[in-house]
């Protein structure tokens, strides 16, 4: 599932995209959502939240998606006569004259009233892509969390915000810390979901996605197993955390990362 720095700059292109100019098409193929007609609407920007969209709109509506596993938004150039998306994975199509934001296998999208908006996000913790992340909030919610393992408490949305297996795997990396560690263990909580957010922005503002915001080595232990660790030249291992049916994959270095 794509995490904050993916959500970031996907929200910074729908902006771009339908910037300035009313919206001339408005498709939203979606339970609840499909009778909705925001043509003549203008959009006031996206942002995200986590993993969540926010698309807002100057008459007071905001169009809310998800992007689950599989969902992306593309952005083509308007073409005249409008082009059809016929694809039946196509939930939404909203286009200015220059550009039309095709939503292509969203997992979620409903339009709700701006105002309205942190009735979706309320259950969520701090966002660590914002621009001043709440980390010492993030960090008691995490001493909230027991003796959870680490790397499922860093995947729970509601303790914050924004990490997927990737940053999970990269940042108890640099701080040597095991993902099956007790959440109640971690000396440095803040300091752990700092680096998280640090490596997010990074990439999010890379000309290219990252871990790390370098090229040449884009990720230190997620996606490695069986290679050799950067730091010690142990073997990279993979294994679960978290509990089924959730649980998630934790790249991890068994010597640089004990229990």
């Amino acid at each position: 599932m794509p995490e904050g720095d993916v959500l970031r700059r996907v929200a910074r292109r729908l902006t771009a995209a339908l910037a300035d100019l009313p919206l001339m098409r408005s498709e939203l193929r979606w339970p609840g959502a499909s009778g909705i007609d925001l043509v003549g609407r203008t959009s006031l920007g996206t942002v995200s939240y986590g993993k969540h969209l926010l698309t807002r709109f100057d008459d007071g509506r905001t169009v809310h998606s998800h992007l689950r596993m599989d969902g992306r938004w593309l952005v083509h150039r308007t073409r005249m006569p409008p082009q059809p998306f016929g694809r039946p994975l196509v939930r939404a199509v909203l286009a200015t004259e220059r550009w039309t934001c095709v939503g292509d296998e969203l997992g979620m999208l409903e339009v709700v009233r701006t105002r309205d908006e942190r009735r979706l996000l309320g259950h969520l913790g701090p966002d660590l892509m914002a621009d001043d992340p709440d980390l010492a909030r993030a960090a008691e919610n995490l001493r909230g969390q027991g003796g959870r393992a680490v790397g499922a408490v860093l995947l729970d949305q509601s303790v914050a915000a924004g990490i997927g297996t990737i940053y999970l795997a990269e940042t108890l990396w640099r701080h040597r810390i095991s993902p099956w560690r007790p959440a109640s263990g971690v000396e440095d909580p803040e300091s752990v979901y700092g680096t998280a957010a640090a490596l997010m922005r990074q990439s999010a503002d890379a000309p290219t996605l990252t871990a790390t915001g370098h090229r040449e080595r884009p990720t230190p232990v997620h996606g490695r197993a069986g290679l050799l660790c950067h730091r010690c030249g142990s073997m990279i291992a993979v294994a679960p955390v978290g509990d089924p049916p959730y649980e998630r994959p934790a790249f991890h270095c068994p010597a640089c990362q004990p229990d």
